[in-house]
């Protein structure tokens, strides 16, 4: 059988080597003879009713600036809470303080261990997103000394944020602290609202809560290792979020939560990316192979149509969707496994639930390099996503993206409706702000972003979270939204980051 490795399928990068004249540009000699005058003038920069001068960030991975599978220093300096502080700044802010990593590897130790949940960052190699080959150097347990501004922790969940052992290093080994968290509580006991307010804010920014109640559900395929957090957990936990947050009067700006199908991450496999030749084709679709299978669910249904246990009407709809199909080409869909499928196993145990895969299907993105690999290296009939079907893991399912819309649906009533309530809140409207991403793109100044991986310029190589640039354009939103609620005037002003200033990916040699 051929074997594929997904890397084909993402876009190769062309290079282009842009020569620079030596001489001046037109619109420079045009200065240097005061024959180009720019008549513009804006407005003075004003904060209009909000104080600056002590500003708090809380969220999860994007408020840490977490970018390419991992966070590392320069990502952190390059968060959209760095950015907004230095434009605070302008106005009255002080200092803004970040629980900076070690280097710009990425990934932690946790007592001098490599942790395969926490691993160096990702780089383009002209193919793919590949692990930077080091070791991260970046140890948990030593505990850095605050308070610290930016209380971005990537993982959190909304409850996790008001957990009183979320930073208790005694907690890891039962998964019920966060690492990122541990290195920079102020005790075992505190909590992240917690630290936050304990620096009496008067401002903040509450990114994203809720966001990892839906992704780390949608990350692993729906698996049923994972759940979705409940909406009236959710709610619960924002609300005393907010309360607590806004109990000294500080004002905020908080965001709702976008659809996951707006994430490369679950965009960019396609569902049929298997190339079979003729010969291999024919093999699978033989009594050898999965004719076996096709035969035997048709006998199946036939036995429960018989015995008045189901229609022929539901029968044949859910054998043509369960029917496995090869043909000679480039494009046949991956089989993967279905658990929304009638359980014919008691029938037969050879009939386990599995289909092929449609467009409606959601491959995530890690499964780019499994599809195609070897069960039992060197034996083509172990081929993952042929011979073996693909498992809950990899895929979300329709069935399994639904439950994602409607628990984001609900976060997002609760988000919704306390930002139209509360005059001390603006909110930035995150799902939409993907939405864009993914159908029209966003310009901003010399640019266009995209949702594209690698090459659209917003979303890193995770395909999940933000680029440097992503998180300026990002920045730039919360600005608006501060403007628009507050009456200040950093967009008219002309206060807001440059987007030329922030790279779209990393160099493996960053130092």
């Amino acid at each position: 059988m051929k074997k594929k490795t997904m890397k084909a399928t993402y876009l190769t990068l062309l290079l282009i080597t842009l020569g620079l004249m030596a001489c001046n540009d037109p619109e420079d000699v045009l200065k240097d003879n005061n024959a180009f005058i720019n008549t513009e003038t804006l407005p003075e920069l004003t904060p209009g009713t909000v104080d600056f001068s002590n500003y708090v960030a809380i969220g999860a991975s994007f408020t840490a600036g977490y970018t390419d599978g991992a966070l590392f220093k320069a990502s952190q300096e390059n968060s959209f809470p760095n950015m907004l502080a230095m434009e605070f700044a302008k106005v009255g802010g002080s200092n803004f303080t970040q629980p900076l990593m070690n280097d710009n590897i990425g990934g932690l130790l946790i007592g001098g261990n490599p942790n395969s949940n926490f691993l160096p960052r990702l780089f383009f190699d002209g193919e793919g997103p590949v692990r930077l080959p080091a070791t991260p150097t970046t140890e948990a347990l030593n505990i850095l000394t605050g308070p610290f501004h930016n209380i971005g922790v990537p993982g959190a969940k909304s409850f996790d944020m008001l957990f009183d052992g979320y930073g208790n290093p005694a907690n890891l080994a039962s998964g019920n602290a966060n690492p990122y968290f541990v290195r920079m509580a102020s005790s075992p006991s505190a909590t992240m609202i917690g630290d936050a307010i304990a620096q009496n804010p008067s401002f903040f920014t509450l990114t994203l809560m809720g966001g990892n109640d839906v992704i780390d559900y949608a990350f692993w395929g729906g698996d049923s290792s994972k759940s979705l957090t409940d909406p009236a957990t959710f709610y619960t936990a924002f609300t005393t979020a907010i309360n607590t947050l806004t109990s000294g009067g500080a004002k905020g700006v908080i965001t709702n939560v976008p659809y996951v199908q707006d994430l490369p991450h679950f965009t960019t496999v396609p569902h049929n990316p298997i190339p079979l030749d003729a010969a291999t084709a024919g093999f699978l679709n033989s009594i050898n192979a999965y004719g076996a299978y096709n035969a035997g669910i048709v006998q199946a249904f036939a036995f429960l149509v018989g015995n008045n246990l189901m229609t022929q009407e539901m029968a044949d709809a859910e054998i043509a969707k369960r029917t496995i199909v090869f043909e000679e080409g480039p494009d046949n869909a991956v089989v993967l496994m279905d658990e929304s499928l009638t359980d014919l196993t008691a029938l037969n145990p050879a009939l386990v639930s599995m289909r092929q895969a449609t467009e409606e299907d959601l491959i995530v993105l890690s499964a780019a390099s499994f599809i195609g690999s070897e069960a039992v290296p060197g034996n083509p009939q172990t081929v993952n996503g042929v011979a073996i079907p693909l498992a809950d893991q990899w895929v979300l399912i329709p069935e399994e993206q639904e439950a994602i819309k409607q628990a984001t649906d609900s976060y997002n009533n609760t988000i919704e409706s306390i930002a139209n309530s509360n005059a001390d809140l603006a909110l930035v409207n995150l799902k939409d702000l993907l939405n864009e991403l993914k159908t029209d793109g966003i310009s901003s100044g010399d640019f266009t972003l995209t949702s594209d991986l690698v090459t659209g310029g917003a979303i890193g190589l995770d395909g999940i979270h933000m680029t440097s640039r992503g998180y300026a354009m990002l920045a730039s939103k919360f600005l608006e939204a501060i403007d628009s609620a507050f009456g200040s005037n950093f967009i008219a002003s002309g206060n807001t980051p440059d987007l030329g200033d922030y790279p779209t990916n990393y160099s493996p040699l960053l130092p």
